[in-house]
């Protein structure tokens, strides 16, 4: 059970209310997010895109631009080199975008998952120079590819870097000792020295940036609305690519969902529509699940370029097919996942793993492309740093997910000898190994190395403000809608209320896995309520707490006020069914 933690962090809740025109609950949610200069409290309730920072903020932007557009005169050959997930598949596109409006002679590689691996690789370098091109620009990755990049310089290209990982380092007696790669430009975030006010932004964001510079050097007449064009693409990786919705990128996905809704780009059209959700007004969620995971998936199975095409696809017809193509690969990849998740959560409980502070799951017939996240799903269901390693083409290959208390990639530089190849941040990470016999030698030096504490472990549920259901009507509902969009780092404000009587119970749905229940306070004023958590824990808890008797009356709806009293973490929600709105209490935790 997760130990719930309410927000007192103090402030004038009454005055900003009146000053801005909202509520003091809504004061004091900001107040929680640490929203509270003047400037941030405007951006977070108004910020528009006119909000977001100058492109040239960041290190060596002015650099690159120089170069590019000097490319571009020369009719020099562009070789824009991506990356197989959707972050880089978005960035990819961007750049091809940007640059051949304004008259670059550009095409793109998406490296092959298993054939080429993560980034840039002699193969791809060799291949570029086969094929005569003169300069290479990569999006999402690059970072971490030092000796590659100096190759292709011995080569004679031009590289242009572009990537918004952790830059790798070296421990000295010094300190860190950052290992930048010798390219002609560096656009990085996260380097040393670049005093972009908000690194936390994806690679996408980066190849959006750069496009902006080179549109507002080149004075490009369309660049207004190729950018609005653009940015829902910028928006679609931020979300995917779990980065925090914070300061210009809460905007970028704010603004970007809302144009990705009369999107003119055929692909991401039909990507909507085979979807069901081309109606729908969208939110993270619609990014993160339903259409992310479609391009995830032929990075995952197949090839990710095969996604990039469809974003390139001009003709309607075709656009579909492939849409349609991607959505069936990625349900055939849910099987795989599922049967995976099981296997490694199977893995755990039965071969003494639970002893382990961090989890490392071998599977070695799982498809390698499946291991991220299968990892995040054994991280959710055990609450520790989790690495899921598969048996790949060229050794051993996994990726890791990680808590909040736990920087993987700092912890694995600490072994980095037992790899071949390493890269990451701090909540996530990828990983080759030569053999297997590797495998037990890395789950015993990164437990060997842990620090965690028990408190580091411990799962914990911050509400933001204890408050009445009947505080939660329309008015208010529709008020919370000014902190959208909710997601990583911008979570939805979770509220609490003790002495809540169950009254009646019903289990509906599809898969007969959510709850519905009829709920009362201590005035007497009765509520609808929906939980989409784990039923059978709910139960069991439910008769633990009030006998076995009780529980089966709630679902028979025969329970008088106060025979089941509990108290609700929970977030209000409207209900729209049949042309009636109603509000509807969304049970996220009890006690």
């Amino acid at each position: 059970m997760a130990k719930w933690m309410v927000a007192a962090k103090k402030a004038d809740f009454n005055q900003i209310a009146k000053e801005y025109g909202i509520s003091p609950v809504l004061a004091r949610i900001m107040r929680n997010r640490e929203i509270v200069e003047a400037d941030q409290i405007r951006k977070f309730l108004k910020g528009s895109l006119t909000d977001l920072h100058s492109p040239f903020l960041l290190k060596d932007m002015e650099k690159a631009v120089t170069i590019i557009l000097g490319k571009i005169k020369e009719g020099a050959a562009i070789r824009i080199m991506g990356d197989y997930d959707v972050d880089g598949i978005c960035a990819t596109f961007l750049l091809l975008k940007g640059i051949t409006a304004l008259g670059g002679k550009a095409d793109r590689v998406i490296p092959h998952r298993i054939k080429d691996g993560y980034g840039l690789n002699e193969s791809l370098i060799e291949e570029a120079e086969k094929e005569a091109v003169d300069t290479i620009i990569t999006c999402d990755n690059g970072i971490a590819a030092a000796d590659q990049i100096a190759y292709a310089k011995e080569l004679g290209m031009t590289v242009v870097v572009t990537d918004h990982h952790e830059v790798p380092f070296e421990e000295s007696k010094e300190g860190k000792k950052y290992l930048l790669p010798p390219a002609d430009a560096v656009i990085d975030p996260r380097q040393p020295e670049c005093n972009y006010p908000f690194p936390g932004i994806c690679g996408a964001v980066v190849a959006y940036k750069l496009i902006q510079a080179l549109f507002e050097t080149a004075d490009y007449e369309e660049a207004e609305a190729a950018l609005g064009e653009l940015l829902p693409f910028a928006a679609l990786a931020t979300v995917c690519d779990v980065m925090e919705l914070q300061e210009e990128n809460r905007i970028i996905v704010k603004y970007g969902l809302k144009a990705m809704r009369a999107t003119k780009n055929p692909g991401l059209k039909a990507l909507l529509q085979v979807n069901g959700i081309e109606e729908k007004e969208l939110a993270p969620y619609h990014a993160g699940f339903i259409i992310g995971p479609c391009l995830n998936a032929t990075g995952r199975l197949d090839t990710a370029a095969r996604a990039l095409e469809l974003f390139e696809q001009e003709q309607w017809k075709e656009a579909v097919t492939i849409a349609g193509d991607l959505k069936n690969l990625n349900d055939s990849r849910k099987k795989m996942t599922e049967e995976g998740v099981e296997a490694a959560i199977r893995q755990v409980e039965e071969t003494g793993l639970m002893r382990d502070r961090i989890l490392v799951v071998y599977l070695p017939d799982c498809h390698e492309s499946l291991a991220g996240i299968i990892a995040g799903k054994v991280k959710e269901k055990f609450g520790r740093p989790a690495f899921v390693l598969t048996k790949g083409e060229e050794g051993i290959k996994g990726s890791g997910r990680s808590i909040e208390a736990y920087s993987m990639y700092e912890e694995m530089t600490k072994c980095k000898e037992l790899f071949t190849r390493y890269g990451g941040h701090k909540m996530a990470a990828g990983l080759s190994m030569e053999r297997e016999e590797a495998v037990e030698a890395f789950r015993r030096r990164i437990n060997e190395n842990c620090t965690l504490s028990d408190e580091d472990f411990e799962q914990l549920l911050h509400i933001d403000v204890p408050m009445p259901l009947s505080y939660a009507d329309k008015t208010f509902i529709k008020e919370l809608a000014l902190l959208e969009p909710f997601g990583t780092g911008n979570p939805r404000p979770l509220f609490a209320q003790k002495n809540i009587s169950l009254i009646k119970g019903r289990i509906i749905g599809k898969n007969r896995n959510v709850g519905k229940y009829n709920i009362a306070d201590r005035e007497g004023n009765t509520y609808e309520m929906i939980y989409f958590g784990d039923l059978e824990q709910l139960n069991e808890f439910l008769k633990e707490r009030f006998g076995e008797e009780i529980t089966g009356r709630l679902y028979e709806g025969r329970l008088k006020q106060e025979e089941a009293v509990i108290s609700l973490a929970y977030y209000p929600d409207i209900n729209s069914y049949a042309g009636r709105e109603s509000v509807q209490i969304v049970m996220q935790n009890y006690c």
